[in-house]
């Protein structure tokens, strides 16, 4: 992530606007077609995400949704929502779900801005980046499950390996 935005998001400023200042310095394509929504795709090292930001003004909330370029066959669902459960045990902030009409495994976080001075670009590129780092991390998991014959525990007990050195 750029840590080159460190303005202060004045409250009555849509988030939105920052979100796409981070987008573009990081060079992802984005399409915006409204001041309460922005679509973006984000590299990753397994697959490349499908970032989505939803303002809400009224609400005074962000919500934010980081999709995998990951179908899951409808056979396939209930050993990988088993591990969805697992790992949201291992997470601090946001959850991961799956879209029920397509089979996508989704992390979704929502961020509560009402009576708060606004949002700063670290914050927001903070939850951006925390997305992306827990995608990463359970991805190969995920493709355990689905593709390896493993079972969820197993799956997630060799993605939450942490390998130093090189081979």
């Amino acid at each position: 992530m750029s840590g080159q935005l460190a303005h202060h998001v004045d409250s009555a400023t849509n988030p939105l606007d920052v979100l796409e200042q981070i987008v573009a310095a990081n060079e992802w394509l984005f399409e915006r077609n409204s001041d309460h929504e922005m679509a973006a795709e984000a590299p990753g090292k397994w697959c490349d995400y499908t970032l989505f930001f939803a303002w809400s003004h009224e609400i005074s909330a962000m919500h934010f949704s980081c999709a995998f370029d990951l179908k899951v066959p409808a056979d396939r669902r209930a050993p990988l929502y088993e591990l969805l459960a697992m790992a949201n045990e291992k997470l601090w902030i946001g959850h991961f779900g799956m879209d029920s009409d397509d089979g996508m495994p989704v992390f979704r976080h929502s961020v509560l801005l009402r009576g708060a001075p606004g949002a700063s670009a670290e914050s927001l590129e903070d939850m951006v980046d925390i997305a992306i780092t827990e995608c990463e991390r359970f991805y190969p998991a995920f493709q355990l499950v689905l593709w390896g014959g493993k079972s969820p525990r197993d799956a997630l007990t060799a993605a939450m390996l942490d390998c130093v050195g090189e081979a």
